[in-house]
């Protein structure tokens, strides 16, 4: 499970501040199933109450940047076990998780989550299966080439493949 963020970023280079998402306010609790289908990089299935009606779990798909305080949490609500196995649930085993990770994976899981880490682009190029730690390292290492940090932003970590430029100071 995670928190909402209590602020995220939107619009155009994440200049728009927002406390919490459309759909969740800004600290609610997200229980986040196991991906029974790929919803696209970064965005991630998550079942929590709702902003408009807090009785009712909801099944959205949220943008895993906008999540915090990654944790293990036991379920022991019906509702939330129907809503976490989706069509997959049980009428016979109504508080029985199907699919469930065992407690090692889920907490391992968690804790590289909550690291935080910076989407990496190369010369441009953006390369999502590449991540570094916040703040980024001056230079990385990737298949036995040197890459140098040329920008760090909103956006994360930009590198180069060519060394950053030396000034040249004459001798006195």
């Amino acid at each position: 499970m995670a928190n909402v963020a209590r602020e995220t970023a939107h619009g155009e280079s994440g200049l728009d501040i927002q406390h919490g998402t459309k759909h969740f306010r800004a600290g609610a609790l997200l229980w986040l199933p196991r991906v029974r289908w790929d919803p696209g990089h970064g965005r991630w299935p998550a079942v929590g109450r709702h902003r408009g009606n807090g009785r009712r779990y909801v099944n959205m798909v949220v943008r895993a940047h906008d999540l915090e305080n990654f944790r293990v949490k036991g379920v022991y609500s019906e509702a939330l076990v129907r809503s976490l196995n989706g069509y997959e649930h049980d009428p016979a085993a109504p508080r029985t998780l199907q699919n469930p990770w065992t407690r090692e994976r889920a907490q391992e899981t968690a804790d590289s989550w909550n690291q935080p880490r910076e989407p990496v682009r190369i010369d441009g190029h953006s390369h999502p299966w590449i991540s570094v730690p916040n703040p980024p390292p001056a230079e990385l290492q990737i298949d036995g080439e040197t890459l140098h940090l040329a920008h760090y932003g909103t956006r994360g970590a930009h590198y180069s493949r060519t060394p950053p430029l030396v000034e040249w100071t004459p001798e006195p």
